[in-house]
């Protein structure tokens, strides 16, 4: 909906699209989107909601799409054809106003839905804003369902998300800057098109386990070198696969430390450690990180 909203009308019964092949139109009802995820199995389905960007000024199409989000999941629970082994989650709406946030939270939640997910982020907003909402809502919601934070997918943010209470999170853009040549790790993000990478025969990120970094005598692996990478990078597609493998990867990876870290009850330190990775100096973290870390007890320069 979002991406094709210049091609979209939105009323009660749905969105009608207009087709960017052909033109014809096309219908999605929350009902015709529980039927087609019904059919392929989705393990998590969706409902179907009204969204609009964040940095929409428009505070009464604001309220209109998160009233409506909430009226579509109600339909969404009618047409829900597996609730006993197909998980349906709600999306909470409401742009930046936390108001309208907490009020589509308790809405949402005696819904009772599987999961619970934010949506409507990462649209433009500033990231200071972007916590505020994250944090209005992960306070609203049960602490035992997981909670999903759509469209999230910079570390940075991941890392951020789950200390404000975030579970689940999805983005194209470790697949997608793999495309421009860029390889997600723990020191930052490196292009690989750089000129300097030519002759490094190195791994793509030193003790990464993904299959493209591991040693090519290990079972499964592949011992790519950043040179490989480099030289592909501008010629051939390969590159984008390597590197899309080494970001989902590392995307993953650093998720299941964070959870390796909660368990241990050694999150903060895990913060920090990831945050002095990719900021050696000590004192250039964004403020934005720092406010809502700090927010939640964590202080990124404490030794």
């Amino acid at each position: 909906m979002v991406s094709l909203l210049k091609l979209a009308t939105i009323t009660e019964e749905g969105v009608r699209f207009l087709s960017p092949h052909d033109g014809s139109p096309m219908l999605l009802t929350p009902e015709h989107s529980m039927s087609l995820q019904n059919s392929i199995g989705s393990d998590i389905m969706m409902q179907l909601d009204d969204v609009l960007v964040t940095t929409s000024p428009d505070i009464v199409r604001m309220r209109e799409a998160m009233e409506r989000s909430v009226r579509w999941l109600d339909r969404c629970i009618v047409a829900h054809k597996n609730p006993d082994r197909q998980n349906l989650f709600c999306i909470i709406q409401g742009g930046l106003d936390l108001e309208m946030r907490r009020e589509c939270c308790r809405e949402m939640v005696a819904r009772d839905t599987p999961g619970i997910a934010i949506g409507g982020l990462s649209g433009g907003e500033a990231k200071d804003d972007f916590c505020r909402v994250v944090a209005a809502c992960t306070e609203l919601l049960p602490e035992l369902k997981p909670r999903y934070v759509m469209g999230i997918g910079y570390p940075e943010d991941l890392v951020v998300c789950v200390a404000l209470g975030a579970d689940m999170f999805d983005c194209v853009w470790p697949t997608r800057t793999a495309r421009f040549g860029n390889a997600v790790t723990k020191d930052g993000v490196l292009n690989m098109k750089r000129e300097k990478y030519a002759k490094d025969f190195g791994p793509i990120e030193d003790g990464c386990g993904c299959p493209c970094c591991r040693p090519a005598d290990q079972e499964g692996a592949m011992g790519i070198t950043r040179a490989f990478v480099h030289h592909n990078a501008a010629k051939e597609t390969v590159s984008a696969h390597l590197l899309t493998i080494h970001n989902v990867w590392y995307q993953l990876e650093l998720m299941r430390q964070a959870r390796k870290a909660i368990i241990a009850d050694e999150f903060p330190a895990f913060v920090r450690e990831f945050f002095n990775n990719l900021y050696p100096d000590r004192v250039s973290y964004p403020s934005w990180a720092t406010t809502a870390l700090r927010s939640v007890g964590i202080d990124l320069f404490k030794p």
